[in-house]
C-alpha cells in the first residue's frame, strides 16, 4: 500500500505538470527585520510568575439578568434590546467558549505590538494573502511556528473555520488529482470517516468536497468507536 506522503508527491507532480503550482510572494515591509534569527529587546517583553489581572478578563464577562433567563431556557433573543447600563442587573459568568483561553489578547506585550504594528503599517495589510496582503511578517511567523512546533513549514490561515475548511478540501483534491479520469472512481476517493459532531468548519469542508466528487463520507456516531470500527 502507498503512503500518504507518496500521494502527495504524485499530487504535487500533477500539479506541477498542469502549470497549477502557485506560490505566495512576500511584500516587503521597510521595517520588518532583516534575519528571521533576530532577538527581541528584553526590555519590550515581560514575564509575570503568576496570575495577573488579564489572565482572566478573557473569560470573566457579564449578561444581563434578561439575556441569562433566555440561555438557561433555551429562548432566542430577537428584536431590539434597550440597553441602559444603570437600570439594569448583571449577571458574572465564566466564559469556557472563547478562543481567547490563554488570554493573550489582552496581554499588555500583546496589545504594545498590536499598537506598534498599526502605527507603522496601518490596520491589515488591505487585501488577501494570495493577492498582495502576503509580507515578509508573515513568512517569519510561519518560519518560527514551524521551527517552534518542529515541521517542515507552517502556513497561516485567517480564522480557525478557515484551516479546517481548507484541510477538508485539500484532502479531497488528492484523490482528484491522482484519478485515472476527470472524476475519481469509488476506489480512487478519500475516506473520511467524521464525528457526528464534529465542528461545522469541517463539516462545511467536507460537504465541499463532496460536491467535488472526490470523498466517501462516512460519519459515525459521536465517540463512538465500535461503531467508527465496524465502519472501518
Amino acid at each position: 500500500m502507498r503512503s500518504w506522503d507518496h500521494w502527495v508527491e504524485e499530487a504535487l507532480q500533477k500539479l506541477q505538470h498542469l502549470q497549477l503550482v502557485g506560490s505566495l510572494r512576500p511584500i516587503h515591509l521597510h521595517s520588518a527585520p532583516a534575519l528571521k534569527a533576530q532577538k527581541p529587546i528584553e526590555d519590550d517583553f515581560n514575564v509575570f510568575d503568576e496570575l495577573q489581572p488579564w489572565d482572566r478578563s478573557a473569560v470573566q464577562v457579564q449578561i444581563t439578568e434578561a439575556t441569562f433567563q433566555k440561555w438557561v431556557h433555551d429562548i432566542p433573543s430577537s428584536g431590539r434590546v434597550q440597553f441602559n447600563h444603570f437600570s439594569l442587573s448583571f449577571k458574572k459568568l465564566l466564559l469556557f467558549s472563547t478562543n481567547d483561553y490563554l488570554g493573550l489578547g489582552s496581554h499588555p506585550t500583546i496589545g504594545k505590538a498590536a499598537a506598534k504594528v498599526a502605527l507603522e503599517h496601518g490596520m491589515g495589510p488591505r487585501s488577501s494573502a494570495l493577492i498582495c496582503g502576503y509580507t515578509d511578517y508573515h513568512r517569519l511567523l510561519e518560519s518560527c511556528l514551524a521551527d517552534l512546533k518542529e515541521k517542515e513549514d507552517c502556513l497561516l490561515c485567517p480564522t480557525g473555520f478557515a484551516a479546517n475548511t481548507s484541510l477538508m478540501v485539500a484532502l479531497g483534491s488528492i484523490g482528484t488529482l491522482l484519478a485515472a479520469g476527470k472524476t475519481p472512481l469509488p476506489d480512487e476517493k478519500i475516506a473520511i470517516f467524521s464525528d457526528a459532531l464534529n465542528h461545522a468548519s469541517i463539516i462545511d469542508g467536507i460537504r465541499i468536497a463532496d460536491k467535488q466528487k472526490s470523498v466517501q463520507i462516512f460519519v459515525y456516531r459521536h465517540c463512538d468507536m465500535n461503531h467508527l470500527d465496524a465502519l472501518l
